[in-house]
């Protein structure tokens, strides 16, 4: 998950710690309503009322979306919602962030997503694949058959692009790059080309395993992510009318 390229970053043992935590999958809840909320923590209806009152999108990702160890409020979605409020957008964020899960995880709940009748998903899924050395094919696959099943369901999709990192040897990392906009383009969505621009790789804006973002490395996702969430809010009005 880190920048490349320039410059490579050279992940130090922190990754070893980092790679168990990735995989510390606790899911207890048994319906997308008991295990989300919106950002207010009020645990009210995911369900959006008509777009052009309100509209739902969700974040649907792995510990980089759910935001490992901070308080859900530090989060990308919450810091996304809040920006989109500010700017008159009248839209909540459901954070459906799982730590540990890998893109076969992701795909397994794609259903159980759409039970939050989101207008927009925000998908971010792939690094936990990287990190067990997962084939990129599988990855992409999997991402693949995630957005079919979204846009089936007239879901407007924006895809997450990651990068992995460089000490998994130069082939595989570029196979792993490449899967996002491949994916992006075969299926006409939205792409951000790289989730952690500007954060990885920077120590002071990622906790001390050096991978996941700080608070304000999280602020900086959802500004990356924001033009594009934007956009797709612009295609979804469109679709509507």
């Amino acid at each position: 998950m880190c920048r490349l390229p320039p410059p490579a970053f050279k992940c130090t043992a922190l990754v070893s710690a980092l790679f168990l935590n990735l995989f510390s999958f606790v899911a207890t809840a048994t319906s997308p309503e008991t295990m989300f909320s919106g950002q207010d923590g009020s645990g009210s209806s995911m369900s959006s009322a008509i777009f052009g009152e309100q509209g739902t999108i969700v974040a649907f990702g792995d510990s980089l979306t759910q935001g490992f160890v901070l308080p859900e409020a530090e989060a990308y979605p919450a810091q996304l919602e809040r920006k989109l409020r500010a700017e008159g957008f009248n839209h909540r964020v459901v954070n459906a962030g799982i730590n540990g899960e890998t893109s076969s995880g992701a795909l397994s709940r794609v259903k159980w997503i759409l039970r939050m009748r989101p207008d927009i998903v925000i998908l971010e899924t792939g690094a936990n694949d990287g990190f067990r050395g997962i084939k990129p094919e599988v990855v992409e696959e999997n991402i693949s058959e995630i957005i079919r099943i979204l846009k089936e369901n007239d879901v407007t999709v924006v895809l997450a692009g990651m990068q992995m990192l460089s000490n998994l040897g130069a082939e595989y990392t570029a196979a792993f790059r490449d899967i996002y906009p491949r994916v992006a383009q075969r299926h006409g969505v939205i792409l951000v080309p790289f989730f952690l621009e500007g954060v990885a790789g920077e120590p002071s804006l990622n906790l001390p395993d050096g991978i996941h973002p700080t608070a304000e490395g999280h602020g900086i996702v959802a500004k990356n992510v924001w033009p594009h969430v934007v956009e797709a809010i612009g295609r979804k009005r469109e679709a509507g009318k």
